[in-house]
């Protein structure tokens, strides 16, 4: 195809451009010479620093801002969906009512349809009244009536928050085959990684254009910056200090990802060494009644045959935990997943003991001091401003991770101008409160630090940020998010909450779940198919052999039986035999008892391996049996 004809194509697929504007708030330009095309078929990531004015595009697109000077072009018949990010809901005004408000009466027929489909997959009960919803229902009714709408171009700023793993994988599948255009605000790496095929990144007022999508960002930002520095580095060191603070966090994004994945896949890989120690953390049996986590230092938490279920509206019960047993050990890195409502909150309320269990024990080591970051916010006093929030007793310093820190810098790290430390909570937007909740959390986190969907609303300079935090956090870690590539960078296990009170346990991140899960479907589907088949079809020798592969006698039902308990001894043995070979006097004053100690360290260390390894081998035998 000729070049002619190629731009051609291109501008009679041109929706919407804007060319030399200029937009100004107070004294400071915002945008000055700005130039953007928008085309047909196009799935845009638009990326920035908070600040950078993407919303203000947004509502330049749309078309309520005006721009102080430029020409702004959009096709005639053109229309703009812009999904709400505060919706106010209206009194006696449902789901339904609200999805097809903006709907033309003669189109609502066919859109009525859309609406039972598109709402039914976000989980929505179109019958409800708005004033009913919280605020993630809201923004999912928001969601709703964007894409019924099919507008020719779609403008979604943080579809994702509050959508479970599965509605964010329908989303995507949704938008991919979107017959629109999509110009996307989000977080989630992964997700813009799959739906997009073209980047916008606002970096100080100017349009930088990418003609491929959100998974190369990375490589090609490091590469414009290089080139930019290397065209600054004989200028003036001012514009040299302006143009690294505009690379900060990203030009060393690709390098700190790298050494983050290299560190969690060393952990993946220790685990995955001792797979059966984290077989028995979510072990089906039932364990022995657990000690204190006083007696072994390592222990954290233990969950001992722990239920809970509450009652719905309609009498029914709901059952989140059913005979759970988990055994938390220090330095664990456990990331939690699973739809909206499957029990993911309840388990940490239970853990922090704000919750009591129907059934079952929940010991916890008394020393470990929690911290824990609310999605709801409760804690954030909106008239505090941020200085009190960080130096509650007043002053202008506070300890941060024991150094002595200056309120004004450490907000700085956070990426707050130290101008506005003293505004109150109240003006904040929805992201730098997560921010100012996290820089408090994380000054001293302790040593157990559960955080709740932290990445909502955060843009991806923090993300990286708390990343870094994380992958040098010593203590245990608990983190529910829905964030695919977050959970990739920080846990080296994951609860997967299934529903109904079952919980499935994987080590690795978010990547080693879909692997497990795609494995799983595969055999189930190679197992139906062989209960499809004629019976005459079925060789027989192979069932022969499968059941005295599954048969199991009296003898091992009992050795699996009471091999808990002698695990149990074994690991008190072994505690107590390293209590000793911890004490600094023990070889000094008996040395011959210290060697006599040390091997019988090694003879017990030995057994508990092969009776974790036996125990195994029975535990899958009775799995086999049971299905």
């Amino acid at each position: 195809m000729c070049e002619v004809e190629q731009k051609r194509i291109n501008i009679l697929s041109l929706l919407f451009s804007i060319k030399d504007a200029r937009l100004t708030f107070g004294e400071k330009p915002l945008f000055e010479d700005f130039a953007m095309n928008i085309h047909q078929g196009d799935r845009i990531s638009l990326v920035g620093k908070n600040g950078a004015g993407k919303t203000t595009l947004f509502r330049m697109i749309t078309g309520d801002i005006e721009l102080d000077d430029g020409e702004r072009w959009q096709e005639e018949t053109l229309q703009t969906g812009y999904m709400q990010q505060d919706v106010i809901p209206k009194a006696n005004q449902t789901i339904f009512q609200y999805i097809l408000e903006e709907i033309r009466e003669e189109a609502q027929v066919v859109s009525a349809y859309k609406v039972d489909i598109i709402a039914e997959a976000l989980h929505l009960d179109v019958k409800r009244q708005m004033t009913e919803l919280s605020g993630g229902q809201l923004r999912r009714a928001a969601l709703a009536r964007a894409l019924v709408e099919e507008p020719d171009i779609l403008l979604l700023d943080e579809p994702t928050n509050h959508l479970d793993l599965e509605v964010i994988e329908w989303l995507e599948n949704y938008l991919q085959n979107y017959n629109g255009t999509v110009v996307c605000i989000s977080h989630d790496k992964t997700f813009l990684s799959n739906i997009s095929n073209k980047i916008f990144w606002l970096d100080r007022g100017r349009l930088r254009v990418c003609p491929r999508g959100f998974a190369h960002f990375d490589e090609w930002s490091t590469e414009l910056l290089e080139q930019e520095e290397r065209e600054l580095r004989n200028r003036k060191a001012l514009l040299a200090q302006e143009i690294d603070w505009a690379s900060r966090g990203v030009k060393a994004r690709r390098k700190r990802n790298v050494r983050r994945l290299q560190l969690v896949h060393e952990e993946r890989e220790r685990l995955k060494q001792d797979q059966s120690a984290y077989n028995r953390v979510v072990s089906k049996i039932q364990l022995p009644e657990p000690d204190s986590p006083e007696a072994n230092s390592k222990i954290v938490a233990e969950f001992y045959n722990v239920s809970k279920s509450f009652k719905k509206e309609e009498g029914d019960e709901l059952v989140l935990l059913k005979e759970f047993n988990m055994r938390i050990m220090r330095k664990d890195r456990i990331g939690i997943v699973g739809k909206n409502g499957s029990g993911k909150t309840t388990f940490l309320r239970l853990l922090i003991d704000e919750l009591k269990p129907d059934k079952g024990k929940i010991k916890r080591a008394k020393t470990a001091t929690v911290s824990y970051f609310d999605q709801k916010r409760k804690d954030l006093d909106p008239a505090a401003t941020m200085q009190k929030v960080l130096c509650p007793e007043g002053g202008d310093y506070l300890d941060v991770r024991g150094k002595r820190r200056h309120v004004y810098g450490y907000l700085k790290d956070f990426l707050f101008d130290p101008k506005r430390v003293q505004n109150p909570v109240s003006t904040l937007s929805g992201g730098e409160k997560n921010r100012l909740m996290l820089a408090r959390i994380l000054a001293n986190p302790g040593d157990f630090l559960i955080l709740d969907e932290p990445t909502n609303d955060l843009d991806m300079d923090t993300l990286d940020m708390l990343e870094e935090i994380l992958t040098n956090y010593e203590g245990t870690l608990f983190v529910v998010s829905h964030d695919r590539d977050f959970l990739d960078q920080v846990a080296t296990k994951l609860l997967v909450f299934e529903g109904e009170g079952e919980i499935e346990g994987i080590i690795g991140g978010y990547s080693d779940y879909i692997s497990y899960r795609d494995q799983k479907t595969t055999k189930a589907q190679k197992v139906k198919k062989a209960e499809d088949l004629p019976k005459k079809e079925v060789v027989q020798p192979e069932k022969a052999e499968h059941k005295q592969a599954v048969k199991m006698s009296y003898k091992l039902k009992y050795e699996l039986e009471h091999l808990p308990e002698k695990i149990s001894e074994l690991e008190a043995q072994l505690s107590t035999l390293e209590k000793k070979l911890a004490d600094p006097d023990f070889y000094q004053n008996e040395k011959e008892s210290f060697h006599q100690v040390s091997e019988d360290y090694e003879t017990v260390k030995r057994r508990l391996d092969r009776a974790e390894t036996r125990w195994l081998e029975l535990e899958d035998i009775r799995q086999a049996v049971a299905g």
